[in-house]
């Protein structure tokens, strides 16, 4: 490309001088009837959207690249673009074609991001789409979010990554603004949507100007934010760029709202995807608790839900009035009624959102009609229901009979997509506006007509009324006849044989009538924008209920859930505790084809920690997950499944459950659950949940124990906090022993025919054994090395060896017998590195089973001489626990 401007055509020096402008923007250049791309905009777009890549002449001496898509299909187009990252700058033609001079002036109307789209084709109807930005301020990070579709603006601070990244986990941005200077390493937007903007876009005074002027407020303390200067500065960023993108007023950012992270459960990163709260660990969206959950009727009821499911609360007056409210909807089975009407009612949030914009539809405005019209219905219902709660959402919920009337007058019922092509006013709606169309439409009538009262008026029979491209309308005469012309007659033309007249009526209708389309579409689009204006004037009404309907629509949910999964309602009590009667997992609930065995669930202050052993299997995540999303499920204030639960208010819930690695971040599955642990041990409090799933599993037998021992130790003794500890480390079942608040449990399981039956059930005490290699059976380890396990296990333990297998000889073609080779015993393993002192619990077992003597080397382990002959008879190889048995061998090693 040229570097001097002056070697390009006039368009193309327009064109760069916008592009210029929007130099991180993929620009879309109006002409006629395309959007056309050009240069490395062409390129990409080219790539990503499967569109030709073309030449269009030179500019400068060399090809100019081009692509280009019809306007009128550009929804998809930018759809596409925007689901890839990529923002687009929309440059319009404003001038007029037939009066300008060179080229048409355009300029940008609108810039299309990934967290600033309002166009229904462009969003996803389940999900927020928000746009976040984020400053720092020492340990202390600001969040500012705003959904541009509903206008819902909010702030936040937060202390410490690890608390910011858990926020960026449950808010998941459409795009991201943070400072240039600043860096994410451990968080990525999937779409690519992360905008370094600068330095001076985060300056807290700025921010606070900015806002107040935008909210005609001195400060921000009625906000309830005037000290919080992260996150002012946050929201001045993101504020800014919004204006910057939408070129408009933001008239729907009626207010700031501030998110109390004192009155919410705080849940990290790892918490939420391992709760699968609306995204399972597949990254899909099913088999999840917010599908099990959802039956809502509204669109934004069900992005609400999934709000409220992120966000668990520990205001109890909020949750109890959220209880009582599905209690009501419950009683005489209201929440059926209410149901119908609500299903009538579209997405309001959104269209009010477009509308705030004027970027409204034809069919938004429809939609919100009829959305309105479903309103007295709805107060019927409610008003049949006596509760504090729902009352005040019915106040919320106002009638708007006058909109509701204008609109139905002046929208047609089924309009069309766009207003470009007019026909979306209905006919009687305005007066003007019906007589253009009817000249349009009826010009032909008009002049038939017309020539008709003509020939009455002056007496000539061959009168003709006629049209001519070059001199418009007129009435003709013979010559001969001219002379009977009226006064008002004005002569237009003189032919060979015929006067052609024209009279101020037909001028009046020759300019109404070649004009007519075009002005009664502009007539149209005025008419349309003052219905846009009519629905702004009531605008924060229209907002706050479509609120309240959003919240309406999830109560009315969570009680046909709670009538239709068979939901307790849930306790909130003063001591602190967790007790809960046949609790079962929703999820595993719904996907099992066979019934869900229940599970109780008894925490108090003298039960703090549950060390929970069984098989691989048997249920302990599920049992330990079950658990948390009832706890959370109690404290958005839903109904549970339980059969009966009582519980304290948490004040965070943390997951180390399963095992993944960071591969890309340079971390191991190891160090992953290590920082996932240390972040608990770090933030958990005796008002937390916790969940431990086999701590200590990814390094070496002696270091897992002792760091799983010394994890459950530190939450029992130092935290306090109330812990599901999952472990096939038997040795911490000893720890109740030593800690009153340490209580075992243990999943239950039989053995049938060499076979393991889980059975699912939970039972105070630790299990008795791991059933570790019936689960490697069941999980199709080929037979011979079950065998050699088996031989492992039993020499490990001191029993005899089991019976040699018989291995089937294959059958080939051509068969050949083939003999099993005996199972080849594993080579002993070194001598490891000294571990940590067992517990006085386990020593003493130890030294009783064992009885050993401090003799020196023996020439064979498994001999026949004396030492470890007695070694081995002094052992009770019924009373070894798996450590204690690796213990004697080492012993036997060291004798040898």
């Amino acid at each position: 490309m040229p570097k001097t401007a002056a070697q390009h055509t006039p368009m193309m020096q327009q064109y760069l001088r916008i592009k210029a402008d929007h130099a991180n923007e993929l620009v879309f250049y109006r002409m006629g009837d395309f959007y056309e791309i050009f240069f490395d905009d062409a390129k990409l777009a080219s790539k990503v959207l499967d569109i030709t890549l073309t030449a269009r002449g030179k500019s400068g001496g060399e090809p100019i690249p081009m692509a280009g898509i019809p306007f009128h299909a550009a929804e998809g187009y930018l759809a596409k673009l925007v689901r890839q990252g990529i923002s687009v700058a929309i440059c319009e033609q404003i001038g007029d074609p037939a009066t300008s001079k060179g080229p048409v002036e355009r300029k940008v109307v609108r810039v299309v991001t990934p967290g600033t789209v309002s166009d229904e084709a462009l969003l996803d109807a389940g999900r927020d789409n928000l746009l976040v930005a984020v400053a720092q301020s020492d340990n202390h990070f600001g969040i500012a979010t705003l959904d541009m579709g509903s206008g819902r603006f909010c702030v936040l601070e937060v202390i410490g990554e690890t608390a910011l990244m858990g926020e960026l986990e449950r808010l998941r941005p459409a795009e991201l603004l943070i400072p240039e200077l600043f860096s994410l390493n451990d968080y990525t937007l999937p779409t690519g949507g992360l905008r370094k903007r600068p330095e001076w876009e985060f300056d807290s005074e700025q921010g606070h100007r900015v806002l107040c002027e935008h909210f005609g407020t001195k400060d921000l303390q009625g906000f309830g934010c005037g000290q919080m200067y992260a996150a002012i500065a946050a929201a001045g960023c993101l504020y800014g760029y919004a204006k910057e993108t939408q070129r408009s007023d933001l008239a729907h950012l009626s207010g700031l709202a501030v998110e109390n992270i004192e009155q919410t459960v705080t849940m990290d990163s790892a918490t939420r995807r391992n709760l699968e709260l609306d995204v399972n660990l597949n990254g899909g969206e099913e088999n999840t608790l917010f599908g099990v959950l959802n039956s809502t009727c509204t669109a934004m009821g069900g992005r609400l839900l999934k709000r409220w499911l992120h966000k668990p609360l520990r205001c109890e007056a909020t949750i109890l009035a959220r209880q009582s409210g599905i209690s009501a909807l419950l009683s005489h089975y209201h929440f059926e009624q209410l149901r119908q009407p609500l299903k009538h009612i579209g997405d309001m949030e959104r269209i009010l959102g477009r509308v705030a914009l004027r970027s409204a539809r034809p069919r938004d405005l429809s939609r919100l009609c009829s959305s309105l019209g479903a309103f007295p219905e709805v107060q019927v219902q409610l008003a049949a229901i006596n509760n504090p709660h729902l009352t005040s959402l019915a106040t919320q919920i106002n009638e708007f009979p006058a909109l509701v009337t204008t609109l139905e007058k002046a929208i047609i019922e089924n309009p069309p997509v766009v207003i470009r092509d007019g026909g979306v006013i209905a006919q009687g709606y305005d007066a003007e506006l019906d007589e253009l169309r009817n000249i349009s439409s009826n010009a032909g009538q008009y002049l038939v007509d017309l020539e008709t009262r003509e020939r009455e008026r002056t007496g000539v029979p061959t009168l003709k009324v006629g049209y001519n491209r070059v001199h418009g309308y007129f009435i003709e005469m013979t010559s001969a006849q001219a002379d009977k012309a009226p006064a008002d007659y004005i002569r237009r033309q003189t032919l060979k044989n015929a006067e052609r007249f024209i009279t101020p009526e037909l001028k009046e209708f020759e300019d109404k009538a070649l004009s007519a389309k075009s002005r009664a579409l502009t007539r149209e689009k005025a008419l349309y924008e003052a219905l846009i204006e009519t629905c702004n004037e009531q605008l924060l009404a229209l907002q706050r209920a479509a609120a309240a309907v959003s919240e309406l629509d999830v109560l009315t949910g969570l009680a046909e859930r709670a009538e239709h999964l068979n939901l307790c309602c849930p306790q909130i009590v003063e001591d602190a505790g967790i007790k809960i009667t046949k609790g079962r997992h929703p999820v595993v609930e719904d996907v099992l084809e066979t019934p869900f065995v229940p599970n109780n669930v008894m925490c108090d202050d003298e039960r703090r920690m549950l060390v929970i052993t069984g098989p691989n299997m048997g249920g302990k995540s599920t049992y330990m997950r079950q658990t948390a999303l009832i706890v959370l499920l109690a404290q958005i204030g839903s109904y549970v499944p339980a059969q009966a639960c009582e519980l304290s208010l948490v004040d965070r819930i943390f997951t180390r459950i399963g095992s993944s690695d960071d591969l890309a971040g340079g971390r191991s599955t190891f160090m992953v659950e290590m920082t996932e642990t240390a972040n608990i041990l770090h933030n958990a409090t005796a008002q937390s949940l916790v969940l431990m799933d086999e701590v200590g599993r990814g390094t070496s037998t002696y270091d897992g124990l002792s760091l799983a021992w010394a994890c459950a130790e530190y939450l029992a003794k130092e935290l306090q906090a109330f812990t599901l500890f999952a472990t096939h480390y038997f040795e911490i079942t000893t720890l109740a022993a030593q800690i009153p608040s340490v209580h075992n449990v243990h999943l239950s399981a039989t053995e049938h025919n060499d076979n393991i039956v889980f059975l699912h059930s939970i039972e105070e005490g630790p299990a008795s054994k791991s059933y570790g290699l019936q689960v490697a059976k069941l999980a199709g380890i080929p037979a011979p090395v079950i065998y050699n396990a088996q031989c492992q296990l039993a020499r490990l333990e001191g029993q005899p060896a089991p019976e040699p297998m018989v291995i089937p000889a294959p059958v080939y073609a051509q068969p050949e017998p083939i003999v099993a080779a005996p199972a080849k015993p594993l080579t002993p393993a070194p001598e490891p590195v000294p571990a940590p002192a067992p517990t006085s619990a386990v020593a003493n077992a130890y030294t009783k089973s064992t009885n050993h003597k401090a003799q020196g080397p023996q020439p064979d382990l498994f001999g026949s001489t004396s030492l470890v002959e007695d070694a081995l008879n002094n052992c009770d190889p019924n009373t070894l626990t798996p450590f204690d048995a690796l213990q004697l061998i080492y012993e036997l090693k060291k004798m040898v």
